[in-house]
Parts: C-alpha cells; structure tokens; sequence
C-alpha cells in the first residue's frame, strides 16, 4: 500500500482582513447590514483572500470528477449506467448544463475521469488520474482498494494544487456519476448518524419503487461504512468511489492552498464532509452555492454549519448550482471595492452609529 496521506494543518481566513471590511461595511453609503448576506460573503471573501477590499475574482474554475459505480446496477437510479459516459462526451464538446452556466457565470470548466466505465480513446485526453473502470457495489463489498482510494485521494489533492499553481482564484467542484447520490448518502447517513430513510432522496427524478431499492442499498452499505467511521480513509475506500474520494482530496487541499471553494449539490457535500474529516478547519474555506431538495444535502450542510446561498432546488450536480451562485460572489467583491464610502461621497452617516455586530 502506498504511504498514508497527510494534509497540511489548515490556517484560518485572515482575522484582520476580516475586521477591516466589517469596517468598510460601516462606511459605504448605505445602513449597516442592509445588503444582508452580501455583506458577509464580502466580508469571507476577504478574509480568504487576506486583504479588504477583496478583489474581484478573476479565475474562477469548474472541476468535475466523473466516475461510476457498481451500485447503479442495483437499480437506485433513474438511468443507466451508460448515461456517465455519454455525458461525459456531451461535457466534453461543451453541450452539457455546466458548460452552458459557467459560461454565463464567467467561469471555465476542467473534466477529470476518474472512474468512468468506458475506454474510449476521446476520454483519453480527460483520463490522466483514472483509478478504474467503476467501483465495487458499496451494499455487499468495498468500492475501492486501499492502493486505488489513496491514488484518488492523492489525484484530487494534485488536481487542487494543478488549478491554484494555474491562477485559479476561486474553486467549483462538480459531480458526474448514474447512482453518485447513493454513496453520497451513505457518507451523510454515517458522518451525521442519520438512518438511511432520513437520507434517501429522489436524486435523479425515482419512483417509488427505486427509492426502496436506493434505501435498502443504502442501509447494506451503511452498515459496513459505520464499522470503519473512525477512519476518513477507510471510509471512502469502502463506501464511495474514485470520483468521490477525488473530490475529498480536491476540497481538503484547496483549503490547504488558502482557495475558497463553492460547495455545489448532495455528492459534492457529502465529499466535503470526509474531506473536513481529513483537514479539520478545512470548511472555513467553503460557503454553500445552494440547497437542493435532497434531505441528505441539508443535514450535511448542518453538519457543516454552512448556510446556502440559493435555494433554486438544483439537483443535476456538475457544479450547476454552485456556478449559479458566483454572480452573488462577484457582486459582493465588487460592492466593497467599487461603492462609495461617506467621505467619498459627501453622503452623511446615521445620526447614531450602527450596534456592533
């Protein structure tokens, strides 16, 4: 087996960034506290950034882990498990959903196979990190060895290091995978000790009979994770994929380069709560694009203590819902660099001073 994987200690946001832009907020033209939660992503977008004002983000980047899972052939989706494939492709000549919002978001958009169950030579260019074809059924064996979920784990935290070392300022990870949701709920059931029906969503659009079967693969593979909570390693090796792991080591290691990240949908939170397993202090880095309708969504995002931005009930993954939210970024950057200050302005102040917050 390969030598264990370490991160890093995380280090906190800076404070005295923080502190100056409350203060800037104080002396714009406008009452304390009235753009609301704008102000405190200005406010955290500083402090990650380490200065006030925060500049505008200038690179922001979309990386979507793609792979299967042996569990889809269990009948927990909507769709075959052939769909992975065939929209990685479409993803790949820029026809996909992510393609079309990061572009409207000003963002681009990197692709990674990391366990996609096909070989064909237009993968190729996409496949560098690929640990395997698929991954075990999570219900009745683990879903990856212990050499292919460190190789996973490592990939993501190259892939992060590859993406801020190439001017990315701001982090988007995306999910791609028929039966993705099923491990992602099996993570949140064992991380936040749940039971599997308090977790089993409608993902891809079920009915009634998948969403039975969903929660019976569910409760098989919930058993066998919680024998290996107490380990973050273990965990992903027995209950997720290459994709997921992946996109644990993504997160944990953006946070290490001090690059804040928008947390998209259920799989890509149920990443980040291992990768917070892994790095603690790592979810200072992070702010929540959006709410889905997954029940297993909220309650990591509880967990987490990371409330959404949006709540537009996106549920595709690929990073969708959180490159829906970068405009709210980009506008709270741009407020505190760009409004007037009363000085500035010659606009006068209250006549009693905001109560600090």
């Amino acid at each position: 087996m390969e030598t264990p994987i370490e991160f890093a200690e995380i280090e906190a946001p800076d404070d005295h960034a923080r502190s100056a832009a409350i203060a800037l907020h104080g002396n714009l033209i406008k009452p304390a506290g009235s753009l609301g939660r704008l102000e405190d992503l200005g406010v955290w977008i500083a402090a990650c950034q380490g200065q006030s004002p925060p500049r505008p983000f200038s690179r922001p980047r979309v990386v979507v882990f793609a792979g299967d899972h042996g569990i889809a052939a269990k009948g927990v989706s909507a769709y075959p498990a052939e769909v992975t494939a065939q929209l990685l492709g479409t993803m790949l000549t820029g026809g996909a959903a992510i393609n079309v919002l990061a572009a409207a978001a000003g963002a681009s958009v990197r692709v990674v196979d990391m366990a996609v169950d096909t070989e064909t030579s237009a993968m190729r260019a996409v496949s560098e990190f690929k640990v395997r074809r698929g991954s075990g059924s999570i219900d009745v064996e683990d879903a990856l060895t212990g050499d292919e979920v460190l190789a996973a784990v490592r990939a993501g935290m190259r892939i992060a290091d590859a993406e801020v070392d190439g001017g990315a300022d701001l982090l988007v990870a995306g999910d791609l995978g028929i039966g993705n949701s099923t491990p992602a709920s099996v993570l949140v059931a064992a991380l936040t000790g749940s039971e599997p029906v308090a977790v089993v969503g409608r993902g891809s659009g079920i009915d009634d009979t998948t969403w039975m079967r969903k929660a019976s693969a569910v409760r098989d593979a919930l058993r066998r994770a919680r024998t290996v909570l107490a380990d973050p390693i273990a965990l992903l090796r027995t209950a997720t994929g290459a994709d997921i792991a992946a996109m644990a080591g993504f997160l944990a290691q953006a946070a290490v380069r001090r690059t804040p990240v928008v947390l998209d949908g259920l799989v890509v939170t149920a990443a980040a709560l291992v990768a917070e397993e892994l790095a603690p202090g790592a979810r200072r880095w992070w702010v929540a694009g959006q709410l889905t309708g997954e029940p297993a969504h909220a309650l990591a995002l509880e967990h987490l203590d990371l409330g959404a931005l949006l709540d537009l009930d996106v549920r595709l993954g690929e990073g969708t819902g959180a490159v829906a939210a970068l405009p709210l970024l980009a506008m709270a950057a741009r407020v505190m660099a760009e409004m007037a200050t009363h000085d500035q302005s010659g606009v006068s102040g209250p006549l009693v001073p905001a109560p600090a917050p």
